[in-house]
């Protein structure tokens, strides 16, 4: 068997899986929602990174161009101008 990861040793890798095998599923839901936080975390934080002067809302229109199309984040955009415009 090949490891997956370059920075991780085989036999750390197969102990890695067997835990996760052996974990609940409730502590794997935890540990997907913990990995999804921080994803969603390091992605804005590299948007505002290479964008200082965007706003909260200019980072979560990119966020969504990014993730989920630029169609979507243009109707997002759409959606909460006119938001607050009411």
């Amino acid at each position: 068997m090949k490891s997956q990861s370059p920075d991780t040793s085989l036999e750390a890798e197969k102990i890695q899986i067997e835990l996760l095998r052996k974990a609940t599923i409730s502590r794997r839901m935890s540990i997907v929602r913990s990995l999804s936080q921080t994803v969603m975390y390091l992605s804005r934080r590299a948007i505002k990174r290479a964008n200082p002067s965007f706003t909260e809302r200019e980072v979560d229109i990119a966020f969504v161009a990014n993730h989920y199309g630029q169609d979507l984040a243009e109707r997002l955009r759409i959606y909460l101008k006119q938001r607050d415009n009411e």
